[in-house]
């Protein structure tokens, strides 16, 4: 089937984008009111435990010398340490500070609130919409690139023609 000429696939990307642009524009709004641009946010709101620095780029599919640039801004405003790994001394962790924490939290409740508002929706259909974007995630894998906060990406894995 030619996804081109399926008005349902053209619908279904319009709208995909559009709930993106709208969850994005919220997130950004949140962290500039908290003085963050939209990296730090990001790394800021996904930072549950000490993380390594490798880990971060590679969640974000991006290189470890940009994520270095966004942690050192979030550490100038005193959100989060590099701290060796107990495991790995050579290997640098990122730990929130308890200001970061905090800002982590004010982060993720105004998210979560205007994402309940966006998404008013029953128990079940919430269910049913994340199954949906799940396996469509899951289809898609590595090969939908660097997050944009990343910057410059890391060249991108292909999927053998077998893998599809």
């Amino acid at each position: 089937m030619n996804a081109q000429a399926d008005p349902i696939v053209e619908e279904l990307i319009r709208l995909v984008f559009g709930a993106a642009g709208h969850l994005g524009a919220d997130f950004n709004a949140a962290g500039a009111e908290n003085g963050l641009p939209h990296a730090q946010a990001l790394l800021l709101v996904n930072l549950v435990e000490p993380m390594p620095m490798r880990a971060i780029a590679d969640s974000l599919s991006c290189e470890p010398s940009n994520v270095t640039g966004i942690v050192d801004g979030l550490e100038r405003r005193g959100l989060v340490v590099r701290q060796s790994d107990p495991a790995d001394r050579r290997v640098k962790q990122v730990v929130l500070t308890p200001e970061g924490k905090r800002k982590r939290n004010l982060l993720r409740s105004r998210g979560y609130a205007h994402a309940e508002a966006f998404f008013a929706l029953g128990a079940e259909e919430r269910v049913q919409l994340r199954d949906l974007l799940s396996g469509l995630l899951a289809r898609v894998g590595d090969d939908a690139g660097p997050h944009p906060a990343c910057g410059e990406s890391r060249p991108q894995k292909t999927r053998s023609a077998t893998a599809r």
